[in-house]
């Protein structure tokens, strides 16, 4: 895979209020997401972060509310590594389903996604170290432990 080429993706999706005095309709607040993802041929990879940069009147409120302990201060203000994952064009074990048919990352495609929350705290904690240099290393290795596996089993190329 010495001749693979990964494109480097950065997207920061909006901030957002959306609360609703009904239940059905309150789809509360959310700060801006940072993805980095790398695209190859066989899928992408990705990094997610969910910054909790708020809008400003939602950031103001919450400077106004006590904090009650260290959690609050956690989900109110710092950052959340949220996943690491994988959107392959195809499956990647036995019985995955595709999580959309529409996956902005595979080009509108069919995607089968997996990743973990737990991974991504190691992910956070390189890109503090080491800046985005460091995350994109990381992703490409991920990469390459992800869609080799299905070059060595044979699945991939000829399935259509």
């Amino acid at each position: 895979m010495g001749d693979m080429k990964l494109e480097k993706i950065i997207k920061f999706y909006p901030a957002f209020d959306k609360r609703n005095a009904s239940p059905s309709k309150n789809y509360g607040v959310h700060g801006v997401n940072l993805i980095m993802a790398l695209k190859g041929d066989k899928g992408a990879v990705q990094f997610l972060l969910y910054t909790n940069w708020m809008l400003p009147h939602v950031t103001e409120e919450f400077l106004n509310k006590p904090v009650l302990d260290s959690i609050d201060v956690t989900c109110r203000f710092l950052p959340l590594p949220a996943d690491i994952g994988y959107h392959s064009y195809k499956p990647i074990y036995e019985g995955q389903t595709p999580i959309t048919n529409t996956c902005e990352l595979l080009d509108g495609k069919p995607c089968y996604y997996d990743g973990s929350s737990l991974v991504a705290e190691k992910y956070y904690n390189i890109l503090l170290e080491k800046g985005c240099d460091g995350v994109w290393e990381e992703l490409e290795n991920y990469y390459k432990d992800i869609f080799e596996e299905i070059n060595l089993t044979g699945k991939g190329e000829s399935e259509e």
